[in-house]
C-alpha cells in the first residue's frame, strides 16, 4: 500500500497513512477520465438556446409580391430564411445535453483521478482542520504552510460552516465536501488537501 504523510494545520508532519491500492494505487485510465470529463460538462449545460423557424416569426402572412411579371425571383414570405427578419433554418432549440457514465465507469474515473493525485504528490492529507472562528487570514495561512495557496481543492468529511466561510474570500481555493466531489475538480486543481477522516470515508467507498 502506498504511504503518505499526514500533517498538521502547521505544515509538521503528524503521522503517516497507508492508502488503499484499489482506490489510490491504480493505473489511472485516461479513456475513463476523458469521458467522465466530456460528461460532466456536457450536464452543466442548461440547453436553453432557442431560435425561430419561419412559421414562429411575426409577420410575412402576405405574398411580398406577384408571382410572375416583375422579373424578380418568386417569393411567398418576406419572412423566409433569406430575408432579414426571417426565420432560421435548422437552428438550436431547447434540449438536454444529459449524458452519464455507467456506474462502473463512474468510480474507474473517481479511482483514476484519486490515484493521478497520488503518483504526482498533489494529495495532502490533513490530520485535522478545526478553526474557532471564520479568519480568512487564518486559513490562507494554513494553506501556505501546506505549500497548498495556489490552486486547491479542499476537502472535508462534514460541513463546517467556519471553515467555508474563511475560505470563500481566498482566489483559486474551493471546498468540498467527501461526497461530492468530482472528476472534473479533482484533475482541475492542482493540489487536493483533504482530511484524515475524509479519506477513511473515500477508501470506505471505493474499495469495496
Amino acid at each position: 500500500m502506498a504511504k503518505v504523510d499526514v500533517y498538521n494545520m502547521d505544515g509538521s508532519v503528524a503521522g503517516s497513512l497507508e492508502l488503499n491500492d484499489t482506490v489510490f494505487g491504480i493505473e489511472p485510465n485516461q479513456d475513463v477520465l476523458h469521458r467522465s470529463i466530456l460528461s460532466y460538462l456536457a450536464n452543466q449545460r442548461q440547453g436553453t438556446h432557442a431560435t425561430k423557424t419561419r412559421s414562429e416569426v411575426r409577420g410575412g402572412g402576405r405574398k411580398p409580391y406577384r408571382q410572375k411579371g416583375t422579373g424578380r425571383a418568386r417569393q411567398g414570405s418576406i419572412r423566409s430564411a433569406q430575408h432579414v427578419g426571417g426565420g432560421i433554418i435548422f437552428g438550436p432549440k431547447p434540449r438536454s445535453y444529459t449524458y452519464n457514465l455507467p456506474p462502473k465507469m463512474r468510480r474507474l474515473a473517481m479511482k483514476s483521478a484519486l490515484s493521478a493525485k497520488v503518483a504526482v504528490g498533489s494529495l495532502i492529507v490533513l490530520d485535522t482542520l478545526q478553526m474557532p472562528e471564520i479568519k480568512t487570514r487564518q486559513m490562507a495561512a494554513v494553506l501556505k504552510n501546506l505549500q497548498a495557496d495556489v490552486s486547491t481543492l479542499l476537502v472535508t468529511l462534514n460541513r463546517d460552516e467556519v471553515i467555508e466561510k474563511s475560505t470563500r474570500n481566498l482566489h483559486g481555493i474551493k471546498t468540498a465536501l467527501v461526497n461530492t466531489i468530482n472528476v472534473f475538480d479533482i484533475l482541475k486543481f492542482d493540489k487536493m488537501v483533504i482530511t484524515r477522516d475524509a479519506v477513511e470515508k473515500v477508501q470506505e467507498v471505493y474499495a469495496s
